[in-house]
């Protein structure tokens, strides 16, 4: 039980500013490929970026949801 409680907290610790963070990061991607072509690596990072701010979000929805009950 323990593992799974450290688990959640390294999870789910500061989720807002990790979203905000790779908001940043996404950010800086769309600057860039505004100026210049993105290499392969670039666009593989920010389809990363992506779906990690979709995660996140969704689960700090969840995590909001379920504190509001």
């Amino acid at each position: 039980m323990l593992a799974l409680k450290d688990w959640h907290t390294a999870h789910t610790q500061n989720l807002p500013s990790r979203i905000e963070s790779l908001k940043d990061r996404l950010t800086a991607f769309d600057e860039k490929g505004g100026e210049v072509d993105l290499s392969e690596a670039e666009l593989e990072e920010l389809r990363g970026v992506t779906s990690d701010i979709h995660s996140l979000s969704r689960m700090n929805a969840n995590i909001c949801w379920q504190q509001s009950r």
